[in-house]
């Protein structure tokens, strides 16, 4: 995490789930009262996922919680436009086609006044790779535990 950071949510199950092999920073088209209620910290980026069409990256599932103040009603799950550079829309469209790696939101934050989404691009682990990481996991927690004894 960057200096003038400050993370609003993230989607811890993502790293449990896939294997991230690279990360994007993107910006999100929100609403006024989406914004207020993001940073409220009204947000999940479970279930949420990230989809490339038409030549635009398109956030979906990701829930904000309506904003009690305002008059305007929205969908809280709609999908939300996020900006990149075309030619890295172009690098995912390559990389989720041919390699079959998903997009996967890891996590939303703000950064300098500005709201972001940190997406990562990842493969799906199967339910061995995922026993294999806790174990791994587990074993690394033991270690630790040993040297702070000893010491």
């Amino acid at each position: 995490m960057g200096q003038g950071e400050h993370t609003l949510a993230s989607n811890r199950r993502a790293r449990f789930d896939y294997e991230i092999e690279d990360r994007f920073e993107a910006g999100i088209v929100l609403t006024g009262a989406e914004v207020k209620s993001l940073r409220a910290g009204q947000v999940s980026l479970n279930e949420s996922y990230a989809r490339v069409s038409g030549g635009q990256v398109w956030l979906e599932n990701m829930h904000v919680a309506r904003y009690e103040q305002s008059k305007i009603k929205q969908d809280e799950r709609r999908p939300r436009k996020l900006l990149l550079h075309r030619r890295e829309i172009d690098r995912l469209v390559g990389k989720t086609a041919e390699q079959g790696l998903t997009l996967v939101p890891m996590r939303i934050y703000l950064s300098h006044g500005l709201i972001k989404v940190e997406l990562g691009l990842g493969k799906g682990k199967r339910r061995h790779e995922k026993r294999a990481s806790i174990a791994e996991r587990e074993s690394k927690r033991e270690m630790e535990r040993e040297l702070g004894r000893r010491r």
